[in-house]
């Protein structure tokens, strides 16, 4: 059996912080593949600035592409309607019925994670795995690994170093005229350049 990570996001544009959280969860959780899945963007928000699908896919392509077993998916960027974690989780469920799958979050959407759309079945399809800034201190946190654990999820918390960048951030900043060149892998920023994206709109 293998331990599989699914790894999504809007990933607009994909940042150094990305890669290293990836990093940190192949490193500490024993994963033997990786997945990660640039999220469907519903059309009326390209308006608001963000790119297409296929580029945040091919960013997506020149950041992890070098990664050992680590596979850049564009599942749910070819799917019609809403990318709900759980259809997600249950596509890859068949395609990997003998594997452990795993859903690596930010510490943020576990303390929500109740919330989420049939959030009971995402724990019997998947393994969570938290990234999180905190080390052991954080009492929110731990009640709610605690409480889902409770419920039958796996649940592991992974203390992590956090770059501090985002990818709004670094959206205005590439709108600036910002080089980006610190937050940025240097093939992703090319496309960037290349593809004239996050260009400050005229008028």
């Amino acid at each position: 059996m293998k331990n599989i990570g699914i790894y999504g996001g809007t990933f607009d544009p994909v940042h150094r912080g990305h890669r290293r959280l990836l990093e940190m969860a192949v490193k500490h959780c024993g994963l033997d593949e990786a997945i990660v899945l640039p999220d469907r963007i519903p059309p009326h928000k390209q308006a608001d600035g963000l790119v297409s699908g296929q580029d945040r896919l091919e960013m997506c392509r020149l950041a992890f592409g070098d990664m050992e077993n680590v596979t850049v998916s564009s599942w749910e960027i070819d799917r019609e309607g809403k990318s709900y974690s759980v259809i997600t989780l249950r596509h890859f469920r068949e395609v990997f019925p003998e594997d452990k799958l795993w859903f690596i979050m930010g510490s943020d959407m576990l303390t929500s994670f109740r919330k989420w759309y049939r959030y009971e079945e995402i724990l019997t399809l998947a393994g969570l795995i938290c990234m999180t800034r905190y080390n052991g201190d954080d009492a929110e946190l731990e009640a709610a690994a605690e409480s889902l654990r409770a419920e039958g999820g796996d649940i592991k918390l992974v203390p992590v170093e956090a770059l501090e960048v985002s990818s709004s951030h670094i959206r205005a900043a590439l709108a600036a005229g910002d080089r980006c060149d610190d937050m940025l892998d240097e093939r992703v920023l090319r496309y960037i350049r290349s593809k004239g994206l996050y260009r400050k709109q005229e008028g």
